[in-house]
């Protein structure tokens, strides 16, 4: 049976039951300033409060990057009020998307479900284009065999971009194709998303695939 790990900030992480749906099992924690106090067996998904009682949520998000415990896992910055520059800051810290609070159990399992719903459609596929491959089922991607160093969120962006070579697709395809359309995301998040898959392949020495199209979107060149 899977391992669905879903840690939360607030005190929600104590007070919600986990349970079972099909072949998953779905463990509520809350996440302290410290990180997890068990082991992260499966995959993980966090909700980060923008206030902590001892920290901001931007400083957790950059500790989440850097625990190897929990780096890959999906961050979603939780605000306070629907800010553009609230947003910009998130995501600058390392969160992968943003949601306007207070949550309650319903909007947490969505947003998971939605974004697994994502992966599991593909993760059994392998993409090959040119000199970059795409191993769905190993949630890993290799420029000229070299890893690329992804986030999940860009892995997945990385995903689609393979799968709809040389075509134009909009900010909003891209918002769409990622499963990311509820609650509504602003368009200039994308390019926040776009500059770190961008350094991510640079990193690998593909250069620059991502071909922008000024005030259209971006094309990824095969």
């Amino acid at each position: 049976m899977d391992t669905i790990n879903i840690f939360l900030t607030s005190d929600q992480g104590e007070m919600l039951d986990s349970f079972e749906h099909g072949s998953a099992r779905f463990d509520f924690s809350r996440l302290g300033s410290d990180g997890p106090t068990r082991l992260v067996e499966g995959r993980a998904w966090v909700f980060v409060d923008w206030v902590m009682d001892d920290l901001s949520g931007l400083e957790m998000c950059r500790r989440l990057r850097a625990d190897s415990r929990i780096r890959e896992a999906h961050v979603t910055m939780v605000l306070e009020r629907d800010d553009i520059e609230d947003r910009r800051r998130s995501l600058s810290a390392g969160a992968d998307d943003y949601i306007v609070g207070p949550l309650d159990r319903t909007m947490i399992l969505d947003r998971v479900l939605a974004l697994m719903s994502q992966t599991k459609r593909h993760r059994t596929s392998r993409y090959d284009l040119g000199d970059l491959s795409i191993d769905m089922a190993a949630l890993k991607a290799t420029w000229q065999d070299k890893p690329i160093d992804l986030r999940p969120n860009e892995f997945r962006l990385l995903r689609f971009f393979a799968e709809n070579p040389d075509q134009l697709l909009s900010r909003n395809d891209l918002i769409a194709g990622l499963g990311k359309q509820e609650p509504p995301i602003d368009e200039r998040t994308v390019d926040v998303w776009i500059g770190r898959l961008r350094r991510a392949l640079k990193a690998a020495g593909a250069g620059n695939p991502l071909r922008t199209v000024r005030t259209m979107g971006y094309v990824f060149d095969s």
